[in-house]
């Protein structure tokens, strides 16, 4: 399968083109950026250039498809907008054009951003049995999967540079500082007080929401790290598992292509069960 994976968080949206099932490149672009538009378009037409033409088309058509997972509806409607005018090519958004990944057990699965169930299922998909997936970005998400591949649920907290931003614009002292792996535990300047407070709360808070659930499981369960955030801290979680920093596009992948089989699967059944009226 030919596919461009879209994942778009908040501040920072990751694309990887997916050629014949193998991912070729993985790129990060902040939203912010005044050059977003350029590079995106670039990148674009660079990856669709790969994509082959489907042979029995009349017309010429490119053997692939974009989609989409966000957490953003006005950068959305920019990616939207730009695929159309650079390509022509429509997106295909999941929860919206492609069915969510991941059967739930949340009050409102429609809720729940797409990032979390994308990546949830991604994990899924690999350990084939309970996971917990923690993902570090602007805000961190630490979600749970039971070993029947249900989304449980999760908690949702400050990402560093949200937790530092909200210390210095909520006192009068606090200065704005940028996040980095701390030089000891603790600081001997107020900014690296900041830093050793942030880093080690979030080391803290990963242990602790997962033997909360292996409580819950009865056992400790697969854990996995990823996210733009996670990169600064993952030496200093012992019990984390795996490190997939791009585990949500590789989860955009899983969701479309599950789509394509339970809708072939159904079509195939709706053909098995039709009668013969002559």
């Amino acid at each position: 399968m030919n596919l461009f994976a879209i994942d778009i968080g908040n501040t920072v949206m990751k694309a990887s083109f997916f050629l014949n099932d193998k991912e070729q490149q993985l790129v990060s672009l902040p939203l912010n950026d005044e050059a977003f538009e350029d590079r995106f378009t670039r990148l674009l037409t660079e990856c669709w250039d790969q994509a082959p033409l489907v042979e029995s088309a009349a017309e010429p058509t490119k053997d692939a498809v974009i989609v989409v997972s966000s957490v953003n509806p006005d950068a959305t409607d920019r990616v939207r907008a730009l695929c159309q005018d650079v390509l022509g090519e429509p997106v295909k958004v999941i929860g919206q054009d492609v069915p969510l990944p991941i059967e739930t057990s949340v009050e409102r699965p429609f809720d729940v951003g797409t990032d979390r169930l994308v990546t949830a299922a991604a994990a899924y998909a690999v350990v084939e049995d309970a996971v917990v997936v923690a993902d570090f970005g602007t805000a961190v998400t630490i979600d749970l999967v039971d070993e029947s591949g249900v989304f449980v649920g999760g908690t949702i907290s400050p990402g560093f540079e949200m937790a530092l931003e909200a210390m210095h614009a909520h006192t009068a002292k606090l200065p704005q500082v940028g996040m980095q792996k701390p030089a000891s535990v603790y600081g001997v300047n107020t900014a690296e007080a900041m830093r050793a407070g942030v880093y080690w709360a979030a080391v803290g808070l990963l242990e602790t929401i997962c033997r909360k659930y292996a409580e819950q499981l009865g056992r400790w369960p697969h854990v996995i790290l990823t996210g733009g955030g996670a990169a600064v801290f993952k030496d200093d979680c012992e019990f984390v598992d795996s490190y997939v920093p791009d585990l949500a596009v590789r989860g955009i992948m899983i969701a479309y292509k599950k789509a394509i089989f339970e809708a072939e699967d159904i079509d195939r059944l709706d053909h098995d069960n039709t009668f013969d009226t002559r």
